[in-house]
């Protein structure tokens, strides 16, 4: 009889150390390249800067203005309605600012077409009720 050789217990190894550092390098080039980019768009100016200027002088109407009577939130929501229902509006002009202060509403923000403006218009004045309607949509254009 010889001497008894210890046999030693190894767990079977996982192949999980590849993946893992790929999946962790990938993540940090990501990252990398996410800041880089967010760096980049600091530099430039947004194209409404001049748009927001104008708002903050006061002398426009901005969601702000925004009645919280009972009746004017009434006229803001059956035009805000009217809008989503339309299904030939583009998400832009789905997007417009409705605000009602006092029975006026002042529409504001960008649309496509001079098509959607004009649709717009006839929207909120059936919608509101009577209420005087204070056009001041700006035509973009498609880009």
């Amino acid at each position: 009889m010889g001497i008894p050789v210890p046999i030693s217990y190894r767990p079977p190894q996982t192949q999980t150390k590849g993946p893992m550092k790929r999946t962790l390098l990938a993540l940090a080039c990501l990252s990398a390249v996410s800041l880089a980019a967010l760096a980049g768009n600091e530099k430039t100016k947004p194209d409404n800067t001049a748009t927001n200027e104008r708002d903050r002088s006061g002398e426009t109407q901005t969601s702000g203005d925004q009645s919280n009577s009972p009746a004017d939130l009434k006229i803001t929501q059956a035009i805000r309605q009217a809008l989503m229902k339309d299904s030939e509006l583009s998400t832009t002009a789905k997007n417009i600012k409705v605000i009602t202060a006092n029975g006026h509403v002042t529409l504001r923000g960008p649309v496509k077409t001079a098509q959607e403006k004009a649709k717009i218009d006839q929207l909120a004045k059936s919608a509101a009720g009577g209420a005087h309607i204070d056009d001041q949509l700006d035509v973009k254009g498609s880009h």
